[in-house]
């Protein structure tokens, strides 16, 4: 989940003291139920798991959520978009495509083994999770490669490479960036650059 912050009312209108503290405790549920998942996966996390972590009855807990289906939508969007706007946020100074596309596989570098990070383990729920949940989650999964869609589309490559496959190619060395790094040898900046002149080559 992204840093705590205050959830902003729609109409832009103050909250009461009241609404303020609904907010804030809500938000602390999606902390911990994000926790939850990232610990045990979806299918071994209950509504009573994360009612009793945040100290509330299960009953009491769906005055906060719809169900655990939608909780799980939510954060898993929610770190989804959080780690968009990181990637826009990297790219913004950067023009030359080459260069974009390393500084976009930095970020996702350090998105994917930041340790204080839940949005690997939530991202990488996907095969627990009830079919219905998991069309919605494909979905915006696919609106953020489109990120990647982009950066490929832009890149100068030999005709002859499909750039569908390149971008999964990538896309699938990024993701399990957690299985295969380990500190020491290279730093995170040397291994954007090796991937970046493994793939431009």
């Amino acid at each position: 989940m992204p840093a705590r912050a205050r959830t902003q009312p729609e109409d832009g209108k103050p909250r009461t003291p009241g609404q303020e503290e609904g907010a804030d405790r809500r938000h602390e549920i999606l902390e911990i139920a994000a926790e939850l998942f990232a610990e045990r996966g979806y299918r071994a996390t209950s509504i009573r798991d994360i009612a009793e972590r945040a100290g509330l009855l299960a009953g009491s807990l769906y005055y906060h959520i719809r169900s655990k289906e939608a909780l799980f939508v939510e954060i898993h969007n929610t770190a989804l978009a959080a780690a968009a706007m990181r990637i826009h946020n990297a790219l913004e100074d950067v023009t030359d495509p080459w260069a974009r596309l390393q500084a976009a596989c930095l970020e996702m570098l350090e998105i994917q083994l930041n340790s204080g990070s839940l949005t690997l383990p939530i991202m990488n729920n996907l095969r627990s999770v009830p079919t219905s949940v998991r069309d919605v989650l494909i979905q915006q999964r696919d609106d953020f490669e489109k990120i990647f869609r982009g950066l490929v589309a832009d890149l100068p490559l030999d005709r002859n490479i499909d750039k569908n496959l390149y971008r999964i190619l990538l896309l699938s060395l990024l993701n399990s960036a957690d299985g295969w790094f380990r500190e020491g040898r290279l730093s995170r900046e040397e291994i954007a650059e090796q991937i970046l002149r493994i793939f431009r080559h």
